[in-house]
């Protein structure tokens, strides 16, 4: 460590784990789109085809032009049937025998672009803001046991917001007050934003909290590198939120 130390700056060494461990993140996130989009294309349609062809009823002109015939061939009276409706061109193509199975098809009725998108920013958002949070704690203390104290403030945000969008967005009202403040809060955007993409969200929502988590990240890096700065060359010292303070406004 003191060697790295010596060739790099504390702040560089910091965004360097971070980025790292975020191109690991992306490349399994790949892999697992990869996957996904072979399994909805080429599996689930060889799980989903039909055994057995499926048997075609008589036209309805045919059925309609036998019917009179038969009756007055029986003595019966004689009456006219109107043919069945036609079915709707939708209809008839979803209920198609063989008819491949398409996963885009199943969400056409979703903004399927801006939910992708819009979870691959604020997901590397969040990751940037929470990694540098963490790495911060991670430098202050010795063991694991000592970082406890520091982890269940950070993570405190991340619970309660996927408590709360669970419970107000998708099962309340996904553009009430709540869920506007808990999706612009950059601690808590990257969950509220998120679960709230699909219910539509306005333009300037959306811009107005990517900006204010791009703000919030740079903001949790400063604080973040003045404290990795002091804490990787600290042992065997046990730190408290006062001590962080002070690290935090020590000069070069």
């Amino acid at each position: 460590m003191e060697v790295m130390i010596s060739s790099v700056k504390p702040f560089q060494l910091m965004m360097g784990k971070i980025l790292g461990i975020a191109g690991v993140v992306l490349t399994q996130f790949g892999l697992w789109l990869l996957l996904s989009w072979g399994v909805t294309t080429v599996l689930v349609p060889l799980l989903l085809k039909p055994d057995k062809p499926a048997t075609t009823a008589p036209a309805p002109s045919m059925a309609a032009s036998a019917t009179p015939a038969t009756t007055a061939a029986t003595g019966g009276p004689v009456v006219a049937q109107r043919p069945a409706a036609p079915a709707r061109p939708e209809a008839v193509a979803a209920l198609r025998p063989g008819q491949p199975f398409s996963l885009w098809a199943m969400l056409g009725g979703l903004p399927v672009g801006s939910i992708i998108g819009g979870f691959l920013f604020f997901f590397l958002g969040g990751y940037l803001l929470y990694s540098s949070l963490f790495a911060a704690i991670g430098s202050a203390v010795d063991d694991q046991t000592d970082a406890q104290q520091f982890m269940f403030p950070v993570t405190i945000p991340l619970i309660l917001s996927y408590i709360v969008s669970i419970n107000v967005i998708i099962n309340g009202d996904p553009n009430g007050p709540l869920a506007f403040w808990l999706s612009m809060i950059p601690l808590t955007s990257p969950i509220a934003m998120v679960m709230r993409l699909p219910f539509g969200v306005p333009t300037w929502q959306l811009l107005l909290s990517g900006a204010l988590l791009v703000l919030g990240f740079i903001g949790t890096t400063w604080v973040a590198a003045r404290i990795y700065r002091v804490g990787i060359l600290m042992y065997g010292k046990k730190v408290t939120y006062k001590e962080l303070s002070k690290w935090i406004f020590y000069k070069e």
